[in-house]
């Protein structure tokens, strides 16, 4: 009747060792450690730049006790913070030996001291939110008027373009302040109307505010609704991108209000990169190159370069001189995608740009067949050429960029293409800086009272349910460490408010146990024998603890579903809890219960605490409790 199959306890023992494997990292604390990232997309992290870093290292006499390359990015973990400094100070100088052109990202950051063994299993600690890691957060502010005037500016040179390709005679056009006005008679006006209707469904005409000689046409709410939103939206995709390379644990990055985002970047500790890489004002742009002699002898450095071109280098250092003339920018691309070029077999980026860009490299590639067009990446005031390839026919809205690249330049160039520029200028309006000792201290104060309410149940249930009360402790410590175990096998961020739901997490089991606890008791009170009362007592309390469980998990996924910030944190810990209660609270400790008092064919008591039997129910019963 209370004898579990083998199977059951092998699910038990394989969870009970898998718990154990992956809460052991959280346990081995975090070490001072100096992250070597790439600061721009054509500069490669290699084994040949980890090599380099370590014999750095090696002459600085700062080893480290832990280096490696990972995910494109080299982690160096030293002993005390004072070394890290020293070693940050040794690698910049190496890597970076001109200031104002800096090819690599030395960052301070934390490594955890988990030895190797756990790191081959993939067992990595929880992540830390900003309150208990510390960190950096920055809110910051979009400039929705230079978006509006970059927007008015592009549709006023497509509009003008447009009227000249329709013979349509005006006498000027500009733009004023949020609108652009066109001097244009009324029969011209019919006309120009027409133009805007069939072309431009973003502009509308103002008639209120036409005269006989002038029209103004501003750009629609809906539109200018639209354009906003989307603009927020590539800022945030590109903050992402962004702090990816400051290897920031679960950085928290998200809308706040119609044009504000904030950024949460835990342990970082070196702010000044952090606002660095934040305020970058990167942007694509499309060049005709200058073939011409002249051109060529200035790219040699023969000769001054010839008005109207300029001259950027290749990421290896290839001196190339474009037409000053943007012919396409960033904005116009929606998508690059990584792929092999099926006549040469060599890596390739397909690229797809909107409707008015095609156009545009539909008339600029029919003119200038056979002759190379530059992608310039601009970063921070710097341009450089990431790529110029030939023009080998008629492009359209999609097209292909092909060369001397590798599998991995071709996805990271993709990946750079994909995510391009800020669509809008922003600017940090507030910061908040919290202290490592702060967070460590909020650390101390969330485990203790974790601690101390997990013993004070421990030392209630030990002294009212004996026995009973034991193996509830017991499931109740396994609870624990199963909820510690998901989190860090989820990587999820553990916040304040997470190691508050963690304590409640602790009273929803344990009110399992209670439930079934009483019930045995209850129906030991009835005179059941006391294999009897465990078998039915788990058997009846099984539906509360379920109804119970089932509410609160509804209430979990609500906040989950609709909650922000640190309510999602509390609701990911809460909800988690909630299954690993189910799990450890009734499979678990009947497991226990099982292989205790399972095997005893004459069992005649349960260590379970007092029994109050009625007065009409004592004659007769023999006590089965003590």
């Amino acid at each position: 009747m209370n004898r579990y199959a083998l199977w059951k306890y092998v699910i038990i023992a394989v969870a009970l060792v898998v718990s154990i494997i992956y809460t052991l990292p959280n346990f081995f604390g975090e070490a001072p450690a100096v992250q070597v990232a790439s600061a721009r997309a054509t500069v490669k992290i290699d084994t040949d730049t980890l090599n380099q870093v370590e014999q750095v290292l090696k002459q600085a006499d700062v080893p480290p006790t832990y280096i490696s390359l990972e995910n494109g990015s080299i982690w160096a973990r030293f002993t005390t913070p004072d070394v890290q400094l020293k070693a940050k100070d040794a690698i910049q100088h190496a890597l970076n030996p001109n200031a104002d052109d800096a090819r690599y990202i030395i960052a301070l950051n934390l490594l955890s001291r988990s030895p190797n063994w756990l790191t081959a299993l993939n067992a990595k600690p929880m992540f830390l939110g900003l309150d208990l890691r510390g960190g950096v957060h920055f809110l910051l502010q979009v400039d929705m008027r230079a978006l509006l005037k970059t927007n008015l500016e592009s549709q006023l040179s497509d509009l003008r373009t447009t009227l000249r390709e329709k013979n349509v005679r005006y006498g000027g056009i500009s733009r004023v302040g949020e609108t652009i006005e066109i001097r244009a008679n009324g029969e011209t006006q019919a006309a120009i109307q027409r133009i805007l209707t069939d072309q431009f469904p973003d502009l509308q005409v103002n008639p209120a505010q036409n005269v006989a000689d002038r029209m103004v046409v501003a750009l629609k709410p809906a539109s200018l609704k639209r354009i906003e939103d989307n603009a927020i939206r590539q800022n945030m995709s590109t903050l992402h991108n962004r702090v990816n390379a400051l290897g920031v644990a679960e950085p928290v990055i998200q809308q706040q209000g119609s044009d504000r985002i904030v950024v949460e970047l835990p342990g970082i500790q070196d702010t000044a990169r952090a606002k660095d890489i934040l305020g970058r004002t990167a942007t694509l742009e499309f060049h005709m190159v200058d073939d011409s002699a002249a051109a060529q002898a200035a790219a040699l450095g023969n000769g001054p370069v010839p008005f109207g071109d300029e001259k950027f280098l290749e990421h290896d250092g290839t001196p190339v001189v474009v037409k000053s003339e943007v012919i396409l920018s960033g904005d116009s691309l929606t998508d690059a995608q990584p792929g092999f070029d099926s006549q040469t077999q060599q890596p390739k980026v397909d690229l797809t740009v909107d409707a008015k860009g095609g156009r545009i490299m539909r008339d600029v590639s029919r003119k200038n067949l056979k002759k190379r067009m530059a992608i310039v990446l601009f970063d921070n005031g710097k341009g450089e050429v990431l790529t110029a390839p030939v023009i080998q026919g008629e492009l359209g809205t999609r097209f292909q960029i092909s060369g001397s690249m590798t599998v991995p330049e071709a996805n990271d160039l993709a990946l750079l293409l994909r995510a391009g520029a800020l669509a809008a200028p922003m600017q940090i309006i507030e910061e908040r800086t919290i202290g490592p000792s702060l967070g460590a201290e909020n650390i101390s104060k969330g485990f203790h009272s974790v601690a101390w309410g997990f013993v004070a149940i421990v030392i209630f249930m030990a002294i009212y349910y004996h026995l009973f009360g034991v193996f509830s402790g017991l499931a109740l410590s396994f609870n624990l460490l199963l909820l510690i175990a998901v989190l860090s096998m989820l990587q999820a961020t553990l916040t304040l408010p997470g190691m508050a739901a963690m304590a409640l997490t602790l009273g929803i089991a344990i009110d399992a146990n209670v439930l079934i606890n009483e019930r045995v008791r209850e129906e030991l009170r009835e005179g059941a024998s006391p294999q009897t009362a465990i078998h039915e007592g788990y058997q009846h309390a099984w539906a509360a603890i379920l109804d119970s469980n089932v509410t609160s998990l509804l209430a979990g996924l609500a906040l989950l579903t609709f909650g922000t910030g640190p309510i999602r944190g509390f609701a990911i810990v809460h909800v988690i809890g909630i299954l690993t209660s189910l799990f450890s609270s009734v499979f678990f400790s009947r497991g226990l219960v099982n292989l205790w008092y399972g095997r005893q064919k004459k069992l005649k008591a349960v260590s379970i605490g007092t029994v109050w039997v009625p007065p009409s129910k004592r004659a007769g019963l023999t006590s089965s409790a003590h």
